[in-house]
């Protein structure tokens, strides 16, 4: 990924927050016919690694878990915050009229050999661990002891487990940082005014002047 020095990301922490609150990744493999892309939730767990693991599942008829060259290391991207930015935002635009549209966005791709877990008690653990992560923030959160034992068996039987151990982790922030000051705070105000709550945070943390931080 092209990741200017300036919206480069390097913070584990932050790169795994944006992993959690957004889990549901692209997983881009390679297969005999070339690369293939999956949609599949994954989590963020520490396993000792440097990096850690992600773990997730697919179902069994997903020719994923068979069909991929386990000697090229997999690419779990993971998309967090976006916006369209205008240039009516940017007080520059009165002054010079110099300005174009972007996009601002975050984003994490997290690079790392596949491995499968063919295995009941590992998909069991993987999808309880995945429901208590998703559901932890309802009042009255599911669990997978909720459903019947014999329907629970079946789903199991159903899916595979995967896992991706990391070696690498990139992040990019693209929220606004090559632009001045009083552009950073336009494009601010505006996402505030529009409800782009998520966006509007990332913007903030990353404005030039240490007294306009939060």
């Amino acid at each position: 990924m092209y990741t200017p020095a300036q919206f480069n990301e390097a913070n584990p922490l932050i790169l795994r927050e944006l992993m959690r609150q957004h889990p549901l990744a692209m997983l881009v493999t390679l297969t005999d016919e070339g690369l293939n892309a999956n949609p599949i939730p994954l989590i963020w767990q520490d396993d000792g690694s440097t990096h850690g693991v992600l773990r997730g599942h697919v179902a069994r008829a997903n020719p994923l878990w068979q069909d991929f060259d386990a000697a090229v290391e997999a690419l779990a991207i993971f998309q967090g915050p976006t916006a369209y930015i205008s240039p009516s935002w940017y007080p520059t635009k009165a002054q010079t009229h110099k300005v174009v549209p972007t996009y601002n966005y975050a984003t994490v791709q997290a690079h790392g050999a596949l491995s499968v877990h063919d295995d009941s008690t590992w998909v069991r653990q993987q999808i309880s661990d995945l429901t208590t992560q998703q559901e932890s923030a309802f009042d009255a959160p599911w669990q997978v002891t909720d459903a019947p034992e014999d329907y629970i068996t079946a789903n199991v039987r159903a899916i595979v487990g995967i896992e991706i151990r990391i070696s690498r982790l990139v992040g990019k922030w693209k929220v606004s940082q090559n632009q001045p000051a009083n552009n950073q705070r336009g494009v601010y105000e505006a996402l505030q005014q529009r409800d782009n709550q998520t966006m509007a945070a990332c913007v903030h943390a990353h404005f030039k002047m240490p007294e306009e931080k939060a």
